[in-house]
């Protein structure tokens, strides 16, 4: 449900995202019927039954597959550990690179996939390990081989990982009225990427088709994120206790970074 959301608290599509996500459209032939050009961020959510053609496109005549469709929306992958694990390190590459080349006897064609990957997944097959009041049925080695079938390289490219805890039946029927709307957040989230959009411009990055902090290489990151001293010595004590790679490092700075613009 939250992740359905999210396409609600992005910007609106520039007129250059939209042309772009359109062609991509036409050209699989998901263009919806007297749609002549898409307005709203893509969402997409294909089963864990799908095969690595339809993931990152493919066939006989190469097709746009769900990475691609998902360009400048989201691509939400419910269950993650349901997908095989030769299909999901299937995602490495376009995620660094934000574009996918398939080759074939007849050429080569690459589209672009700049998409924002969600995924979820329970603690375990039954879905109660670590519950509160319920009890997990799953032995530690069932436990441990369902949590293995996401491969550490690709959690090692996702910048939040986060655990939600079950929630109580006043917590999930209470009505508040200070809940933000969508429209409320995105607001937020506009202001931020404008803030954000100055900064590149004031450090020679603007121009580059940089849209969002997720998009900056270890280059650009050098450039605009400026931790204080203090804040080196934490991320010098989180580096060597945590084991983190070069890759963890920078996203680590892309979120602190984005959580200062939001600030």
């Amino acid at each position: 449900m939250l992740a359905k959301r999210l396409p609600s608290i992005l910007p609106p599509l520039t007129f250059d995202e939209a042309i772009e996500t359109t062609k991509i459209h036409s050209v699989a032939g998901t263009l919806p019927e007297g749609s002549s050009l898409l307005t709203a961020r893509p969402f997409r959510s294909p089963h864990h039954t799908m095969s690595a053609v339809s993931l990152v496109g493919g066939g006989a005549n190469p097709k746009p597959g769900e990475i691609s469709l998902a360009h400048n929306g989201v691509l939400f992958l419910d269950e993650l550990p349901e997908f095989p694990k030769t299909i999901t390190d299937n995602l490495r590459q376009p995620i660094e690179d934000r574009r996918v080349t398939i080759t074939r006897a007849l050429g080569r064609v690459t589209y672009p996939c700049t998409f924002m990957l969600v995924a979820a997944m329970n603690p375990c097959r039954c879905g109660f390990f670590g519950h509160p009041t319920r009890k997990c049925t799953c032995g530690k080695g069932e436990v441990q081989r369902y949590i293995s079938k996401i491969s550490g390289p690709l959690l090692d490219r996702i910048d939040i990982q986060i655990e939600l805890p079950s929630l109580s039946y006043d917590e999930i029927s209470a009505r508040s009225e200070s809940t933000e709307t969508s429209a409320q957040i995105r607001e937020r989230v506009i202001a931020a990427r404008e803030f954000m959009q100055r900064r590149l411009a004031a450090e020679g990055l603007s121009g580059l088709g940089i849209f969002s902090n997720a998009q900056l290489d270890a280059s650009g990151i050098r450039k605009t994120c400026h931790p204080t001293d203090q804040a080196v010595e934490v991320m010098r004590m989180a580096y060597d206790r945590l084991g983190l790679s070069a890759r963890g490092y920078d996203r680590v700075m892309r979120m602190a970074r984005t959580v200062a613009d939001l600030s």
